[in-house]
């Protein structure tokens, strides 16, 4: 059974002329605020439970796992219902994706087609028609490198002790590449990708080459980093530790043949990997113990 995400982009819409006496200015932290308080105001009744509604200030995302139909005449309720209280939807900004087996879908907004892809940007993380988070892990590792030549400057500069190198890099690049990698069902193509990239931007202010032949725990030993892939099983388990209560049951059998890794079974080999249970994630502080995992002491002999 297909599954349909239609992703929803909305814009201030036109009123008659009023006059302004007192009011927010151009990214105000209050802006965001009352626009969110406005959108649930006027949405309470047309959302769904999570995950099948997804709000974030203008950026919506709806699922539907009828058809297509079911969530063109969604679509057009939110259209009417943003009309009706001052804001519009803006439909050339307006996408959706069909997830599994693609047909001949259409979804029109008031006789106007949407614009149907292959994949799209949510919130940071790439969701694609064929459900494979590959792409949004090569995605993670551009991202990445991106933020480590802003920052280069400071990670090559041979005067700047290793100690505060390895803050940079902890603080400002890794973050960016872990980033949504709790929600991925990942396997070793994931793992291999971001351990790849890890072990480039390591090297690289060392002056090391793979001809060095230097060993890549030598190389973390210097920085006093843990592997990347090690850093993912704990944003996992993390993650886990707060949604475990929480059940999705998508209707449906799955295809033929093997079956891809879901997300359920990455957890079950991250939890024998640290040796816990689901029944542990009710005692927070065992939990948090044994599943983090701190960075090593980096050697500095120059702080």
């Amino acid at each position: 059974m297909n599954h349909f995400i239609l992703r929803v982009r909305c814009s201030a819409g036109t009123s008659p002329a009023f006059p302004i006496t007192v009011g927010v200015h151009q990214g105000s932290a209050l802006s965001p605020l009352l626009f969110t308080l406005c959108m649930d105001t006027a949405m309470a009744d047309l959302q769904s439970p999570h995950p099948w509604s997804l709000l974030y200030a203008d950026d919506v995302c709806l699922s539907e796992t009828e058809n297509c139909l079911a969530l063109q005449t969604q679509t057009q309720a939110w259209k009417d219902r943003l009309s009706e209280n001052g804001m519009r939807l803006n439909i050339k900004k307006t996408e959706y994706l069909e997830c599994g087996p693609q047909t001949n879908s259409a979804i029109t907004i008031d006789g106007e087609p949407l614009t149907k892809v292959a994949q799209f940007k949510y919130l940071g993380s790439l969701v694609t028609s064929d459900c494979k988070t590959l792409p949004d892990a090569r995605l993670r590792v551009n991202t990445a490198w991106m933020k480590w030549r802003q920052v280069s400057g400071v990670l090559c500069d041979k005067r700047i002790p290793i100690y505060l190198k390895v803050k940079v890099y902890k603080s400002i690049v890794r973050p960016v590449a872990l980033y949504g990698s709790e929600c991925w069902p990942a396997m070793t193509k994931h793992e291999q990708a971001l351990h790849t990239m890890e072990m480039k931007m390591l090297r690289w202010p060392l002056g090391l080459t793979r001809l060095d032949r230097t060993r890549n725990d030598d190389v973390r030993k210097q920085w006093g980093v843990t592997p990347i892939t090690d850093k993912m099983r704990e944003a996992r388990l993390r993650w886990y530790g707060h949604v475990t209560a929480q059940q999705l049951d998508l209707e449906g059998n799955r295809p033929q043949g093997r079956p891809k890794k879901r997300w359920m079974d990455r957890i079950k080999d991250d939890m024998k990997a640290v040796n816990v249970t689901p029944e542990d994630t009710l005692d927070r502080k065992k939990w948090r113990k044994a599943c983090k995992i701190a960075d090593p002491a980096s050697r500095d002999i120059n702080r």
